[in-house]
């Protein structure tokens, strides 16, 4: 799995955007494909409509898509989105065909898909995040799902959507509509942690960081003590890309060791309680300063690269892949990628996650209440919805056990390249429990037979070699990254799920959609937070945060925050 991104990552993380389109041949659906018009059997009784049931005639598939680089070193070298098998199956499976309108870098995808949505030029089939949901629901533009849901959705798509109580399936319906298919995973999924290079604290003689002053102690170490011990003066501490509050290598983790609550990845602010019953918005709060304060002596001191305003989120990676940082805030899926990169690079790298360090001891991650900012809707004109819902059961067909010596990367199978894709909300923990099972057990496979299977089988086969030091099917680098990310105890979800059970979290308490000023003006107040929040940590005055906090306030924040604890008293959850 990736990048979670968040969501925006895992995924995750880690992770890829892209919206697509659907559109069947020309005006007339293809017989016995439609929600009520199922074909008769024997006696005159409607056959029930197939989950996967394959289309008498071709049904093309228009996608557009913002896509990141596979995840697995295994894919073939040169591969495109176009040339992804996944596609070969969904046409030979359900006779639906995949075209795309364009692709583009995921850094270049919202400014492509905001001309898209000027012009009006929206594919059929979409994928949103909720600013974009948002408008589209108001502007009339998105299709009933109700009936193709009911209709199509396989038995596992529908155990998924009702796991949560049907909650997020809630949130994007309207007056009894379902406007679309949401993608939600377990919020734990988005708890920072502490990546550190053991092997570099081990020739320094150092011991892991528990609080904001060891960590400083250790990355000015890592700076200025040649960790690496090549001679050279080519190493920084703590890796930060140009988005301050992002998917990955950004500052969220080292805000919550202040504690801090200013974003959870969107740039939108977090909302945390305040201890009377509302509130408050994490971003003008005065431990935001501190903070601020904290990154402009790191900047000083070389702590953190001088060119990281200039950084993307693919050159913060390209340092850690070449040794250059010892350190990043992150979410569990780093292991899978980009630390192994930098394992098979080198191999003496030692990757370890800790819990956040804070002011006193380990600090509090800030965590959603739900995790998952992306649907999946369809644009009202189009012919054949189902046929969305349909890819989504494709791919957790995918997962089953008869499907695992076939979409294999090296056979050039790109999941974070399919979309739709649902996931198990409790996928990883799936894989953690499971895996762990078999290995106490002693077993030699995976016995599950659900659509889990392939998930947990890759898990279980490259921790099996990692452990073995067999580099046969994978290098070290990607064995070792499934088995840290996933399995190990002391991996990425394993000090989550430790983090989770000691209630080492603070919750971001807002999971409406977009309020109507976030709307209208979040994209303002997201520019001049990051703008500010830039020129404070390379150098202007600490107090220019105080200005912020005032502008932020006139130009919408008041606003925002009256509707967001309008939703909170009348809508939410408590």
């Amino acid at each position: 799995m990736k990048r979670i991104k968040p969501w925006k990552m895992i995924l995750l993380a880690a992770l890829s955007l892209f919206v697509i389109s659907a559109c069947s041949g020309q005006g007339k659906e293809p017989a016995g494909n439609q929600p009520q018009a199922a074909a008769k059997e024997e006696g005159g009784t409607a056959a029930p409509p197939d989950p996967l049931g394959k289309y008498p005639e071709t049904v093309t598939v228009t996608e557009v898509m913002g896509f990141n680089p596979p995840e697995d070193p295994r894919t073939p070298k040169g591969i495109t989105p176009e040339q992804n098998a996944y596609l070969k199956d969904l046409k030979e499976m359900l006779n639906i065909e995949v075209k795309y309108k364009w692709t583009v870098p995921s850094s270049q995808f919202s400014q492509k898909f905001s001309l898209a949505l000027a012009s009006g030029d929206l594919p059929d089939i979409l994928e949103l995040d909720g600013k974009n949901f948002e408008k589209l629901k108001k502007q009339g533009m998105l299709a009933d799902l109700t009936e193709a849901y009911n209709d199509y959705a396989s038995p596992t798509l529908k155990k998924y959507m009702e796991s949560d109580g049907g909650f997020a399936m809630k949130t994007y319906s309207q007056d009894g509509k379902q406007l679309g298919i949401p993608a939600f995973e377990d919020p734990f999924l988005s708890t920072q942690l502490l990546w550190i290079r053991k092997d570099w604290l081990d020739n320094l003689k150092l011991e892991p960081p528990k609080t904001m002053d060891e960590l400083e102690m250790v990355a000015k170490a890592f700076v200025q003590q040649d960790p690496d011990q090549n001679g050279k003066n080519d190493t920084y501490g703590v890796v930060l890309q140009k988005n301050l509050f992002f998917w990955g290598f950004d500052a969220r983790g080292f805000f919550n060791g202040f504690g801090a609550y200013p974003s959870m990845g969107d740039g939108q602010t977090a909302w945390i309680q305040d201890g009377s019953g509302k509130l408050i918005p994490g971003l003008i709060q005065p431990e935001v300063k501190t903070a601020l304060g904290k990154l402009q002596s790191w900047y000083k001191e070389g702590i953190l690269d001088k060119e990281f305003a200039l950084k993307d989120e693919n050159k913060a990676v390209e340092d850690i892949t070449a040794g250059k940082v010892g350190i990043s805030y992150g979410e569990w899926w780093y292991p899978n990628w980009p630390l192994n990169l930098n394992v098979d690079k080198d191999p003496n790298a030692d990757w370890i996650a800790i819990q956040i360090p804070g002011l006193d001891g380990p600090g509090k991650s800030l965590v959603p209440k739900i995790r998952g900012d992306k649907v999946y809707a369809v644009n009202k004109k189009m012919k054949n919805p189902e046929a969305a819902i349909k890819m989504i059961n494709f791919y957790i067909e995918m997962g089953n056990k008869e499907y695992l010596n076939q979409n294999q990367a090296e056979k050039g199978y790109v999941y974070n390249w399919f979309s739709p894709r649902i996931y198990n909300p409790a996928q990883i923990e799936t894989i953690y429990t499971e895996v762990n099972k078999a290995l106490e057990a002693n077993q030699t496979e995976i016995t599950l037979d659900d659509e889990n299977y392939k998930n947990v089988a890759d898990v279980f086969k490259a921790t099996k070699d990692y452990l073995a030091g067999d580099t046969s099917n994978a290098s070290k680098g990607v064995n070792w990254g499934q088995y840290f990310s996933r399995a190990a105890k002391d991996g990425g979800w394993g000090l989550t799920r430790q983090i989770k059970e000691n209630q080492a979290f603070v919750n971001h308490e807002f999971y409406g959609l977009p309020t109507a000023t976030q709307v209208e003006k979040g994209a303002q107040l997201d520019k001049l937070m990051q703008e500010t929040f830039t020129k404070i940590i390379m150098g202007s005055s600490v107090d220019e945060f105080d200005k912020f906090v005032a502008s932020w306030k006139s130009l919408g924040g008041d606003e925002i925050t009256q509707e967001v604890n309008n939703w909170y008293s009348q809508q939410a959850v408590k």
